[in-house]
């Protein structure tokens, strides 16, 4: 018959398999464990679908499922997932699996008709969808270190002043390190990971100018008082809003395998469709507008940049230079990896610069974009026969005529 469905059940429940073997809209290819069921995969006509039981002889439905979604040729059939009771924590597991289809017995041999003819042309418009997201994805990639070589005369001239700095800054540091210990308890200093120059990562160093513990908070405020987020930017899944192509289709149909949070429900294509919106929508740096989190002495020594002066050690580690691009966390520095904005890790991380420099003198008023065309700008200055040791020192001379602000940027 050209309309029967070939389906392979691995499993053991005789009154499904027989229920399954009296539908004559269906071919039945049965076998009793995972084993036997990937022998015949390798070299046997490739099914319509897949039936499979959670509890199987020397593994489970999952690791079934993750073996035929590692082969290219059984990307076209659909794989359903059955259980002989609803249990919910496996009905999310196979919700983030991408199972899928899951289904409770006793089996509808009907119902299974229907849902793996539906399930087929969903697998032939996702498989394109797939080729394509894994060759032109817009997901960010964590930043690969490359080479990179710091000029000599800027060496030399980073660990002579840093260490002179240093030095003669000491009896500063000593009186702020105990006033921020009398604040408020907790280390007085601050490490965090950074991505510099080559996309190199590194101890970075601070003084703690917040109340301890207060990176948990970061996520909130990110989204609530992000000076570079915009306020029309979608934020959270909007399950209320309908899928255009779920409107299309029959009522009680739905484009593809529903996704259940907090007893909200969505089809797994919009919830993607929504999410890949807010990914691209999300801003590539994050800062705080009057951050609630600073402390007083972390207020001032902000202001006045006593807060950056541990970051000399870096600079006579090799970490960073006295004047160059920003480091970054992870999270920003992810964000940059493609298009222009990569070259902004070919010039050397610094403690000041010209993103820096502009952005005090405008009084911390400055777009994304802005910041993300000059640290590009400084890094076309830095590269090639480009260098000047002027330019940085006229940076350095800048940044002292911007070094006391009102703002805590």
């Amino acid at each position: 018959m050209e309309d029967t469905l070939t389906i392979v059940y691995i499993g053991n429940s005789a009154e499904t398999i027989a229920a399954i073997e009296a539908n004559d809209q269906i071919s039945l290819r049965h076998f009793r464990n995972s084993l036997t069921a990937e022998n015949s995969l390798k070299t046997e006509t490739k099914p319509d679908a897949i039936l499979c039981e959670m509890s199987l002889s020397g593994g489970n439905g999952f690791t079934m499922h993750e073996w035929i979604r590692q082969r290219p040729e059984l990307n076209p059939v659909c794989f359903i997932l059955i259980a002989f009771e609803f249990r919910e924590d496996i009905y999310k597991e196979a919700l983030t699996k991408h199972v899928d289809d899951y289904f409770v017995l006793p089996l509808d041999p009907a119902q299974i008709v229907g849902r793996v003819k539906y399930l087929k042309e969903y697998r032939k418009m996702l498989i394109p969808l797939e080729a394509v997201s894994a060759q032109n994805t817009d997901e960010p990639e964590p930043v690969q270190e490359a080479p990179f070589k710091m000029p000599l005369s800027k060496r030399i001239f980073d660990v002579v002043l840093a260490t002179g700095a240093l030095i003669g800054l000491s009896p500063v540091l000593l009186i702020v390190i105990i006033a921020i210990r009398l604040e408020s308890k907790g280390k007085v200093y601050y490490i965090s990971k950074r991505v510099g120059a080559g996309g190199k990562r590194f101890n970075f160093y601070k003084l703690r100018s917040m109340r301890a513990g207060s990176d948990a908070d970061l996520a909130k405020l990110a989204k609530d008082k992000n000076q570079y987020a915009s306020a029309a930017t979608q934020t959270v899944i909007d399950f209320e809003k309908p899928c255009p192509r779920c409107k299309e289709l029959p009522e009680g149909m739905r484009c593809s395998p529903m996704i259940v949070e907090d007893n909200h429900s969505i089809c797994e294509y919009y919830y993607k469709e929504q999410k890949a919106e807010i990914d691209k929508s999300k801003s590539a740096f994050i800062k705080i507008v009057n951050d609630p989190r600073i402390t007083k002495v972390g207020k001032f020594i902000r202001n006045t940049s006593i807060d950056e002066l541990p970051q000399l050690i870096n600079v006579i580690k090799g970490d960073m230079s006295i004047v160059g691009n920003r480091p970054l966390p992870d999270y920003e520095a992810n964000q940059l990896t493609k298009g222009d904005m990569a070259y902004r890790f070919d010039a050397p991380a610094g403690i000041t610069g010209l993103w820096q420099v502009e952005l005090r003198g405008k009084g911390g008023d400055m777009s994304e974009e802005e910041r993300k065309r000059l640290d590009v700008s400084y890094s076309e200055h830095f590269t090639g026969d480009n260098y000047s040791f002027w330019y940085d020192f006229g940076l350095i001379l800048r940044t002292f005529k911007a070094l006391f602000q009102k703002d805590t940027v």
